[in-house]
């Protein structure tokens, strides 16, 4: 194929990997690398780097099972488990989409109130409507560009409110590489990691594939494509990096540099107005609201999918079940912002509620994609699949610490 063909062939196949980094820079991940900046500074940059690393082989396997089978995550551990261990880890999926609605609704209701006075409810309420609005409607490649549109909003503001608040690199740079964690930064550590592996955007990963699937029959149409998926979730998943990044530089630039710990994003945005001026504050406000919207939609998605997937219903936006499925899974959410917790704890929590669960989801999709019944000559490789099981093991670790200082064990590392 000719190079000019290449780029275009290339470019078509763009997208599903910068929608599901929209996903992951989500409001939740806002509230964890606030807390992480404000309260260590850049000692957990690190966090993100690995994160970030273990993202990008964990998203790539997932889109790998999406193009080979055909079906999504969900509906192949629906097709090849034990019905009892599939209604198990259905459940437990389920409860982390559920966390991760609340901290997608809740951010954008907050960037809401931060650059319009609107009540957090209310907020709430009309992030629902323009989700609804969005999803039921669809024209799917109108959703991606419009999501990647946000991400470029997003990314933009970060890199300007960088230039305002001059952070000291020579503190950051070690900290992107260097590991260390202690029993005072575990929890909002594994905040961290949930907010960058989040479960539900790997089932999302394989589902959204399906609406370029029509392109791959062949072998070798399938290897084109997962070549370019490659590519994309590189692209997407190292944007989202740089985000993430650039979020907890600034919240060590601006807070934790004064000694300010912040609690809630409200603060955050009204303590950026004296010490880095009234534009940071009101980007601040524009990329959050773009963040809550976006990750808003995504996520009700990869709700709609992993319900219909896990009961064997069809995936179809248009159908009548995903509709039904997309609403109930919102509701859950809407209660939880409407009774008033602490609007920043609960963005954490939920968080870490990821965390949790992402062994749950990882350890089936790596037992998927090493299957030859299952992926046949696209099974995972050696070297692939023993760096997603030491990923594994990590996760699994950083949990076990999280449970350990929780019952009051101390630890420094």
């Amino acid at each position: 194929m000719p190079s000019g063909n290449k780029r275009k062939g290339l470019l078509a196949f763009l997208g599903p990997g910068f929608l599901i980094t929209l996903g992951f820079i989500d409001p939740g991940n806002w509230a964890t690398n606030l807390a992480g900046g404000s309260s260590y500074g850049y000692s957990l940059l690190w966090v993100i780097t690995l994160s970030t690393l273990i993202l990008i082989l964990l998203q790539n396997m997932s889109v790998r099972l999406g193009i080979v089978t055909g079906k999504s995550l969900a509906e192949n551990v629906r097709a090849h488990c034990h019905p009892t261990l599939a209604w198990l880890l259905g459940v437990s999926i389920l409860i982390a989409c559920v966390a991760t609605s609340i901290a997608e609704y809740l951010g954008a209701a907050l960037g809401l109130q931060i650059l319009f006075g609107i009540p957090i409810w209310l907020g709430a309420i009309l992030t629902l409507a323009i989700v609804l609005v969005t999803v039921w409607f669809p024209q799917y490649r109108r959703i991606e560009t419009l999501l990647i549109a946000f991400l470029a909003v997003i990314g933009v503001i970060y890199v300007i409110e960088m230039f305002i608040v001059k952070p000291d690199w020579g503190a950051a740079f070690p900290a992107m590489v260097i590991p260390h964690v202690d029993s005072g930064s575990i929890y909002v550590a594994m905040g961290m990691l949930g907010a960058v592996i989040m479960p539900h955007n790997l089932y999302l990963h394989s589902n959204v594939i399906q609406e370029r699937n029509e392109l791959t029959v062949t072998d070798l149409e399938k290897k084109r494509m997962i070549r370019y998926q490659f590519i994309d979730t590189l692209l997407a998943m190292g944007t989202g990096w740089l985000v993430n990044s650039a979020m907890i530089i600034v919240a060590a630039a601006v807070f934790f540099r004064y000694g300010m710990e912040v609690t809630s994003i409200e603060q955050a945005a009204e303590t950026l107005k004296p010490l880095a001026g009234n534009l940071a504050s009101i980007l601040f406000g524009v990329a959050l609201l773009c963040s809550g919207l976006g990750s808003s939609v995504t996520s009700s998605m990869a709700n709609a999918h992993v319900v219909t997937g896990y009961l064997g219903k069809s995936s179809d936006t248009k159908s009548k079940f995903w509709r039904i499925a997309l609403l109930l899974t919102s509701i859950p959410a809407m209660a939880v912002i409407a009774i008033g917790f602490d609007s920043f704890k609960l963005l954490i929590f939920s968080q870490v509620v990821l965390s949790l669960q992402l062994p749950l989801t990882v350890i089936p999709l790596l037992a998927l994609v090493k299957s030859r019944k299952v992926m046949g000559l696209f099974s995972s490789k050696p070297f692939e699949f023993t760096l997603a099981v030491l990923s594994t093991v990590i996760i699994v670790l950083l949990n076990a610490l999280l449970l350990y200082q929780t019952f009051g064990g101390q630890f420094s590392w």
